[in-house]
């Protein structure tokens, strides 16, 4: 057990630092939305450690720009849907044949790309922020609903569960006092992953140009505003590309240690 936590200080400590270069590092780095047309394309230097994009603009000062756009729209998104998705399972598992009905509802909606919807809050509110936050919040609390539902059923049968009705114990405090607690560590596993989904979805919806509009720095809509300049300046594509793929597979892992806790 020891070890495990020592393996994990590391970790934290490289998050830790990521989190705070995200959120300071934009206020010491040049406007990323400054273009520089005497620098197009260029290469890294002491001036631009990573470059500088087709409109000479710093790819640094963006990447950083975009990730807090990007990271933050995807954990409000998470956060949001978690929220509605733990109280739709809980209240479903504990009102019998209509918390079945709910779920059989929550398994069609479930069923609806979530593609579908970002193209349809692009028609009806225009692509941006606006509708990309409809897109990946309309139908992204499905997975937590089902989740909690299962297992809030698996946790009220229970003898812990029992006990405490038997002391005078409330259904609200017997949720949230005793079953929430049991439920913390597969969802936090759940949340992790649905992050690192999110983060696709969003990204992917931006360069789609469903989501963030240029010039708005966001991990998706650079890799758009660079395809063009893969061969000739790949670092356009390669980096906000890499951002996108180690965020998510960094929230991966945790879900995979959140997960383990669980199984203990």
């Amino acid at each position: 057990m020891t070890r495990r936590r020592g393996s994990a200080v590391p970790v934290a400590v490289a998050l830790a630092i990521g989190l705070l270069v995200l959120l300071a590092g934009p206020l010491l780095l040049p406007d990323p939305d400054r273009a520089d047309f005497a620098g197009l394309l260029a290469g890294p230097s002491a001036a631009h450690p990573l470059g500088t994009d087709q409109l000479g603009r710093d790819l640094l000062s963006r990447l950083l720009h975009g990730g807090r756009l990007t990271i933050g729209l995807s954990l409000f998104a998470v956060l949001l849907t978690g929220a509605v998705g733990v109280a739709v399972g809980m209240l479903a598992a504990v009102t019998g044949p209509f918390g079945r009905l709910v779920m059989r509802l929550v398994d069609v909606l479930a069923a609806i790309p979530v593609v579908l919807f970002g193209l349809l809050a692009a028609v009806v509110l225009g692509p941006g922020t606006g509708s990309l936050l409809v897109a990946v919040t309309a139908i992204a609390w499905t997975p937590f609903a089902r989740q909690v539902y299962l297992l809030t059923l698996a946790e009220i049968g229970r003898e812990y569960v029992t006990a405490a009705r038997a002391l005078g114990a409330g259904p609200v405090r017997v949720l949230g006092g005793h079953v929430a607690r049991n439920l913390a560590p597969p969802l936090a596993a759940h949340a992790c992953v649905r992050f690192a989904s999110t983060l696709l979805t969003v990204s992917g919806l931006s360069f789609l140009g469903l989501g963030v509009q240029p010039p708005v720095a966001e991990w998706g809509a650079m890799v758009a505003e660079g395809r063009e300049y893969l061969f000739t300046a790949p670092q356009v594509v390669l980096v906000p590309s890499a951002a996108v793929v180690l965020t998510a597979g960094i929230a991966l892992w945790w879900g995979r240690r959140w997960d383990r806790v669980g199984a203990r």
